[in-house]
């Protein structure tokens, strides 16, 4: 399985949302196999790699974008921000349709010329479905989170039926700065265990195995919705346990759901915490894509260091 995009060593991709935890590793990334990678910020620009967008009312240069084998939208506030009041819900929703919407038309406009759109969306589009196994083809669910997904792909395919567009659904990242970040704290103080009844199935991915899963839609040149989430079934106890025993900690404290929607609030608490949804890779894996972290306690030993 080549492990790089279409040009390795040479071509040029435009990175929108590149400062966040994915991002970062992605440009670094492409760039240390010798990509030009142009990123899009949100502020004056200060090297020749960046372009200063969504600062004003002005469409996005299709210019920009002339000449990249692909551009990549990972814009989005973060959902790991809590409560999730409405006018942060709102924040969630603009902060990734405009992005897309803005990276949709420039894309449309350049034609048969565009590159390759890869748009980030997430397994939350699944909604909460116990018992079953979610491949690419399952509907839409029914929650906050689902509806937000739903529009954040719109408008990536707004991009025009002729646009070779991948929308890319990632589960949580299994990284100090991703899922774990809260864990992490709970499970330092010896207070943490089954959140709701544990049992509950998460879909979850190793930053690693994220942005090799990106590389590799690059490659080979994925269109459609992809699910970016790793290949074993996990539960929120088996995650929860492995840090643990990673971190040489009890596992022991049950979180109830009624106290989590108190504080995080119910959207949040049911998109994230006690959602039960097997969703798998079918795309990635049907195209050739080899997993590093196969299983949830692989992807835990990746971001933890071992209690000394």
């Amino acid at each position: 399985m080549p492990d790089s995009p279409r040009r390795a060593g040479g071509g040029r991709v435009v990175v929108a949302g590149g400062s966040g935890l994915i991002g970062r590793a992605l440009v670094d990334r492409l760039r240390a196999d010798g990509i030009d990678v142009t990123t899009l910020v949100r502020r004056p620009a200060e090297t020749a790699h960046e372009v200063e967008w969504l600062t004003t009312d002005e469409p996005l240069d299709p210019a920009v974008l002339e000449g990249a084998d692909a551009v990549i939208g990972l814009n989005g506030a973060s959902i790991g921000r809590f409560p999730w009041t409405a006018a942060y819900k709102s924040t969630l929703l603009w902060s990734r349709i405009t992005p897309t919407r803005a990276l949709a038309r420039a894309v449309r406009e350049l034609g048969t010329d565009a590159p390759h759109f890869v748009s980030a969306s997430a397994v939350g589009y699944y909604g909460s479905v116990p018992g079953r196994r979610l491949s690419e083809h399952a509907r839409r669910g029914e929650t906050f989170l689902a509806d937000l997904c739903g529009e954040w792909e719109a408008a990536a395919f707004g991009a025009g039926p002729d646009a070779a567009v991948a929308v890319v659904r990632t589960a949580p990242v299994v990284h100090a700065d991703g899922v774990l970040k809260p864990l992490l704290v709970l499970t330092r103080l010896g207070v943490s265990g089954p959140i709701g009844r544990g049992t509950q199935v998460w879909p979850w991915i190793s930053l690693d195995d994220e942005v090799r899963a990106i590389r590799h839609v690059l490659d080979a040149r994925l269109t459609g919705p992809v699910n970016l989430s790793g290949p074993t079934r996990a539960t929120a106890n088996d995650l929860g346990f492995a840090l643990a025993v990673r971190m040489n900690r009890p596992y022991l404290l049950r979180a109830p759901v009624w106290a989590m929607k108190l504080v995080l609030g119910p959207d949040a608490t049911e998109a994230l915490l006690t959602t039960d949804a097997h969703v798998v890779p079918d795309a990635l894996e049907a195209s050739g894509f080899a997993f590093a972290h196969r299983t949830v306690e692989d992807a835990v030993a990746a971001a933890v260091p071992p209690a000394s």
